[in-house]
């Protein structure tokens, strides 16, 4: 007799499970005959079978963090490890505006907690206020003015819920029936009753370190729909609330990252003077000093899943690469992605230093107020003796060539064709595969998007080409240092493997660029300068002005004094000199390194379309057969060529003058002088 197959969930084949079963059984002779009145009970079971099975699988996964799928559940796991994710953050703006108190007496005067400000204008056709959490009160200065500087203003809506402390009900919880809140910006006020004069605050405690039963704090916890849950102490560890306490908990509900970069700003607050009085007149316009950022949504499922366990694995403290990398979202919600690792991978090692670099949500580089009070946090959770570096952020793009064939047979325009390679080829840049920390670019996977990009498509060859950008220093000698975390590939032993963007420097009239001449060994070699007479004709016009490491993937420049570039970033008046600098990697899988964010740069992919005439049918012997080579190494240079009529140069291949040209693109790195106007013989500028 069969057994029925207990594994399956599929309700086909929990029904063809029956029916095997019933097989056995002379009785019954209608039990695959679907019109009969056993069928409809084998229907009935196997539903019934499937319902269970289902929800038999989904509460087994539900009880592990890693296979959860509800939020209230991964937040309840991660709650038993002591994990609380991250909330909604709100946009923060600083603001400056001034008081004109000459028509009242006054010594000092306050901006009350709630509402300060509203947009200007509708952004997006969305208006948004920005408040306060706690009062600001500044003095009035005797020539009548009050002057509110820099004063941080969030984004979102001021609520304040009340609680009176009740015995009757020793299942008393206190929730805050609102979700989006910004977890930072709760503020809690205690009171022996509702009438008392007396306010104690009470400040939010994320362990049980240094709290004993008379500490004035509460806990925190995410509970269902996004909503957060207030827990007082005990009166073992904290101080307990009774009856009848009266609890008063100010909050601020956000819109997260929809309401970044605001500028424009109408005064919206309420101003009391030390004596009581409201003060309606004599508010200045108000000045934006920075515009809003640093909004974001709350934590997601699968940021709590990485970084729970790993918070849990680091108790709280900073020791390992990976302790710093757990603990830093949590001390700075805006990162995005985080690398960490020690000074003793560094080839020379730098024992007892952290190295970290942040991609943030919004924007490209930190501030050095932002890095210092990381700094200052992570001391909280480090060891003595551990010195820590956060580092600028650095981009390695990777750019691809393609030559696509495909059956003109099938498809209606290679247009039409190419369109839809670039469109996946963007949405593979822009998935979580890439743009962080230690990915890596998968040269079969990308193969296979332009390949399954449509079914004309017979075949492509693919050239992956690496880029950093250096954004020099200019009118002063410095030193560089580009490091690409993967070795490079020498298609050439006569040279010209790197390509880089035109530049000029002091001493030398022509716009030159970056050139290599490897060694005997392939290994490492020298860089020169060099112009161009034609785009086939270069010129050397200085040589031995660095070395550069295949090996390990590093270009190092000696003191160069760089008067401008021929890409400059940013509106006119405001640009920012870029050298671009590539060349083909070893292998074809590029990995972010360290401190490198890798990037598939989608603007620099070309998608070329040719006809496979042998699967078209229209060249089947192949006679004519457009081959794309593998292995050519292109053009000298980078962008288009500048050409130079040809001028004399002396011994050492040097040339006078200057010349400043113009164009636009991305930035992505910042560069640190060496002592100007001296050639400098140790630091320099590292990217």
């Amino acid at each position: 007799m069969p057994l029925v197959n207990f594994s399956n969930v599929d309700f086909d084949q929990i029904k063809t499970s029956i029916k095997n079963y019933l097989r056995s059984n002379s009785n019954f002779t209608d039990y695959d005959f679907e019109g009969s009145n056993l069928s409809a009970i084998i229907d009935t079971l196997a539903y019934n079978t499937y319902i269970s099975s289902y929800n038999a699988n989904m509460v087994t996964n539900e009880v592990f963090i890693d296979s959860a799928t509800l939020r209230e559940n991964v937040v309840s796991l991660a709650r038993n490890i002591g994990y609380v994710p991250r909330s909604r953050k709100a946009a923060v703006a600083d603001v400056s505006f001034s008081v004109d108190c000459s028509n009242i007496t006054a010594v000092t005067l306050t901006l009350k907690a709630g509402i300060v400000l509203t947009t200007a204008e509708r952004f997006g056709g969305n208006s948004y206020t920005f408040a306060i959490p706690e009062d600001i009160t500044v003095p009035v200065l005797s020539t009548g003015f009050a002057y509110f500087d820099n004063i941080k203003v969030y984004e979102g809506t001021y609520i304040n819920q009340t609680f009176t402390v009740s015995s009757r009900n020793p299942n008393q919880k206190f929730i805050l029936p609102n979700a989006g809140i910004d977890a930072d910006l709760i503020r809690v006020i205690v009171k022996d009753n509702e009438t008392s004069s007396v306010r104690d605050k009470y400040n939010k405690a994320d362990s049980l370190f240094s709290i004993d039963s008379e500490s004035q704090i509460w806990f925190l916890q995410e509970i269902e729909q996004e909503r957060y849950e207030i827990i007082f102490g005990d009166g073992v560890f904290g101080k307990a609330v009774e009856e009848p306490n009266f609890i008063e908990a100010s909050y601020i509900t956000s819109s997260g990252a929809d309401a970044n970069g605001m500028s424009a700003f109408t005064y919206a607050g309420r101003l009391v003077s030390n004596n009581g009085d409201s003060v309606t007149s004599g508010v200045s316009i108000v000045y934006t000093n920075s515009p809003s950022s640093g909004g974001s949504a709350i934590e997601s499922i699968e940021s709590v899943k990485k970084y729970a366990p790993q918070i849990y694995a680091s108790q709280n403290r900073a020791v390992t690469a990976a302790d710093f990398e757990a603990l830093l979202p949590r001390i700075y919600a805006e990162a995005e992605s985080v690398s960490a690792y020690g000074g003793e991978e560094l080839d020379p090692p730098r024992y007892g230093e952290v190295f970290i670099s942040v991609k943030p949500y919004n924007g490209v580089y930190l501030s050095s107020a932002i890095k210092e009070n990381i700094k200052r946090e992570l001391k909280k959770y480090s060891c003595a003796g551990i010195i820590t570096e956060i580092l600028d952020l650095k981009y390695l793009f990777v750019e691809t060539d393609s030559t696509v064939y495909y059956d003109t047979s099938k498809a209606a325009s290679p247009d039409g064709v190419k369109n839809q390679i670039i469109s996946n080829i963007v949405n593979y840049s822009e998935s979580s595969q890439l743009n962080k920390f230690g990915a890596r670019f998968k040269y079969s996977k990308f193969l296979g998007i332009i390949d399954n990009s449509q079914a004309s498509i017979t075949s492509n060859i693919t050239h992956v080409h690496m880029r950093r950008d250096m954004e020099p220093r200019l009118n002063t000698y410095t030193e560089y240092e580009i490091c690409y975390g993967n070795r490079i590939h020498v298609k050439s032993e006569d040279g010209y493997n790197i390509k880089s963007s035109g530049f000029f420097v002091n001493g030398i009239s022509d716009c030159v660029y970056l050139g290599d001449l490897p060694g005997t060994d392939l290994l490492t070699g020298t860089i020169f300068l060099f112009k161009l007479n034609s785009p086939t004709q270069p010129v050397v016009v200085k040589r031995a002005i660095g070395t550069i490491d295949y090996k390990k993937g590093e270009i190092m420049l000696n003191p160069l004094n760089i008067t401008s570039s021929k890409i400059n970033l940013g509106a006119t008046g405001f640009t920012t000199p870029l050298i671009e600098i590539s060349m083909c990697p070893y292998s074809n899988d590029v990995i972010g390194l360290q401190d490198l964010y890798l990037q598939l740069d989608a603007s620099n992919t070309t998608v070329t379309m040719v006809p496979d005439e042998i699967t078209s049918g229209t060249n089947t012997s192949g006679s004519s057969y457009k081959v794309t080579s593998s292995y050519s190494n292109g053009s000298l240079v980078r962008g288009t060529p500048h050409l130079t009529s040809a001028t004399f140069e002396n011994g050492n291949g040097d040339s006078n003058g200057t010349t400043t040209t113009t164009a636009s693109v991305n930035n992505r790195t910042t560069s640190t002088p060496s002592t100007p106007s001296t050639p400098s013989t140790g630091g320099g500028s590292g990217y």
